[in-house]
């Protein structure tokens, strides 16, 4: 699978990397990536159904603060999190990937 234009710059997936897939309120395909293998697949399923409750698995238009353009499908990010540990969440388009913090 190609990087997206919205993917680039990311790390790149380990090749443990943990993929959970579901599917969004639209029958879209949605997964979640856990970029760090370190989260429980029951977790991250938990995390990936409130992630769709949310309607978060769609490209969505973000502008720069300040800006006077609009980005399609540009990331969101953040930082979540589970159990002890902290991870930065990046969502793209139809996809919510873990990383470190």
């Amino acid at each position: 699978m190609s990087d997206t234009p919205a993917e680039e710059g990311l790390p790149p997936l380990r090749p443990d990397a943990v993929v959970v897939e579901g599917q969004t309120k639209r029958g879209k395909g949605c997964r979640i990536v856990d970029n760090t293998a370190s989260v429980e697949v029951a977790e991250l399923e938990g995390l990936l159904q409130d992630l769709i409750a949310q309607d978060l698995f769609q490209p969505l238009g973000l502008s720069s603060a300040g800006g006077s353009s609009i980005r399609i499908g540009a990331p969101q990010s953040g930082h979540i999190q589970l159990g002890e540990s902290l991870y930065r969440l990046i969502i793209i388009d139809h996809e919510a990937r873990l990383e470190p913090f």
